[in-house]
């Protein structure tokens, strides 16, 4: 699965420090795919057995959250840390999971 873009999301909590960005990707989020992003790091937290299953990836200046059949992912991470946890993500998926 392949990166196609990252776009600043019209969901904002600029207020707070904290913006949010869509990864948007080649394909639907699969099972497979959402269970490898547990190597990004952080607390990780799957709810497969939902009928719209999603995930939770949360550290301290970043949290990724999606759902099993949507094309993209939203990333919220703190202002300070937007540019530097961003481009380690997007290495992450092209580094270990793009096919």
């Amino acid at each position: 699965m392949k990166v196609l873009q990252i776009i600043e999301s019209r969901e904002r909590c600029a207020e707070a420090g904290w913006f949010a960005y869509d990864f948007l990707l080649d394909a639907p989020l699969d099972k497979a795919f959402i269970r490898n992003l547990r190597g990004i790091g952080g607390s990780f937290v799957f709810l497969e057995v939902l009928k719209n299953p999603f995930f939770k990836l949360e550290a301290d200046h970043y949290i990724l959250k999606g759902v099993v059949g949507n094309d993209f992912f939203r990333m919220a991470v703190h202002g300070d840390y937007a540019e530097e946890e961003l481009e380690r993500v997007k290495r992450y998926i092209k580094t270990e999971m793009e096919q």
